[in-house]
């Protein structure tokens, strides 16, 4: 059942009373608010693809948890300042390839290496040779 217009309801709603040129305006402003909204939705889920597969790269290549694996990938992106996106999709080459720049090598090694260190032990020295792992 439809109401009719009472006075006070252009108060309640602006676009109601607004001169048509404004309305179809704020019309296109939300369609253009919507198309951003999509394309940074569709980049965040491809983004989580990617960051999802490098973690599941790391559990059968370097034999962590994926909850330590998304821990390294966060400290290694922390550690080298660069985008955790990045650093996901560094490792999958490197999954791929085996072929890793020395800057993620050598953080993406000590954060293994902390990983895999016994509860209140200290982390050993030695380094976790990335070169060995292959697929």
């Amino acid at each position: 059942m439809r109401t009719q217009d009472r006075p006070g309801d252009s108060e309640q709603d602006p676009l109601r009373a607004a001169p048509p040129e404004t309305v179809a305006g704020a019309a296109a402003d939300r369609v253009f608010a919507l198309e951003a909204e999509v394309a940074q939705l569709k980049e965040a889920v491809t983004s989580h693809a990617v960051v999802d597969q490098a973690i599941g790269s790391l559990v059968a290549l370097a034999r962590v948890t994926p909850d330590q694996g998304w821990a390294v990938l966060k400290e290694v992106s922390q550690h080298t300042n660069v985008k955790l996106r990045q650093v996901a999709e560094t490792v999958l080459l490197w999954a791929r390839t085996g072929d890793l720049p020395e800057e993620i090598r050598t953080a993406l090694e000590e954060a293994l290496v902390r990983r895999r260190a016994p509860a209140g032990r200290p982390v050993a020295r030695s380094r976790f040779n990335l070169s060995l792992i292959h697929i």
